[in-house]
């Protein structure tokens, strides 16, 4: 058994989420419901908890400010949280997992899962990276946390020449020529990269803008990138493609 406690100010959120579990994560002991920052440090330092639900916003100290509170995270985390831009991209830049309000039960059920099977707890470079993108959103952050089959990578964005979509997966091509499958989809490598000079080019591909050599007209044409490969360019991406290359361009 899993000792889980759940954090959230929404007393009707707690009592929905803990019925989710109650029905379908047995695995899953809750031994306290919170609402509000303060009683759930206490509860935490008291009763060391294998998992921890925590909302983002909740008033006096959200769940960002609370775990600064801790001197270490000895825990599985995961948010829920209504949909935020800056929470959201802050949560995937550190791959630490997280539920969108109102909580889906099949959502639910994988989040438990993977914790069940993911022995290691949140890195320290992970809350690291959380921290750095709430505290200064719209600062770029120098590494992203990227889940593969073997566990966490923590990756500098730009040595990331490109992004190739492989289903739900996605192939990340390294300026080492090294190459990194990662268990995001192309569209959430999207997400999260499209303030750091990444593009979508083709629907199976997303590139640096800093690592393209040349530009090869064509009906879409194609693009050189710094390690010596070529990548398509799809018609409907060329116009996009060409003011992100030539802004000044009249």
């Amino acid at each position: 058994m899993l000792k889980a406690i759940i954090i959230d100010d929404e007393p009707y959120c707690c009592e929905i989420l803990a019925a989710m579990l109650e029905s379908d994560c047995p695995e899953i002991e809750i031994t306290g419901i919170f609402n509000n920052a303060k009683d759930a440090l206490t509860a935490i330092r008291q009763q060391s908890p294998d998992l921890v639900f925590l909302d983002v916003e909740m008033p006096r100290m959200n769940g960002f400010e609370m775990l600064e509170q801790l001197s270490s995270i000895n825990f599985h985390l995961i948010f829920t949280t209504s949909y935020d831009q800056y929470a959201l991209k802050a949560i995937r830049f550190s791959a630490i997992d997280y539920l969108l309000k109102p909580i889906d039960r099949e959502e639910l059920k994988k989040a438990v899962q993977k914790v069940k099977e993911r022995i290691q707890i949140p890195l320290p470079q992970q809350l690291e990276i959380l921290m750095q993108k709430i505290k200064q959103p719209t600062k770029p952050v120098n590494k992203i946390a990227l889940p593969t089959m073997e566990g966490l990578q923590m990756i500098p964005i730009d040595i990331i020449i490109s992004c190739e979509s492989d289903d739900n997966y996605t192939t990340l091509q390294l300026r080492s020529r090294k190459k990194i499958l990662v268990t995001r989809s192309l569209k959430e490598m999207e997400e999260i990269l499209e303030q750091h000079s990444f593009i979508r080019v083709h629907r199976f591909y997303l590139v640096n803008l800093n690592e393209i050599e040349k530009y090869i007209k064509g009906e879409g044409g194609y693009l050189v990138m710094s390690d010596g490969t070529s990548i398509d360019v799809a018609k409907n991406k060329k116009e996009v493609l060409m003011k992100k290359l030539l802004p000044y361009k009249e």
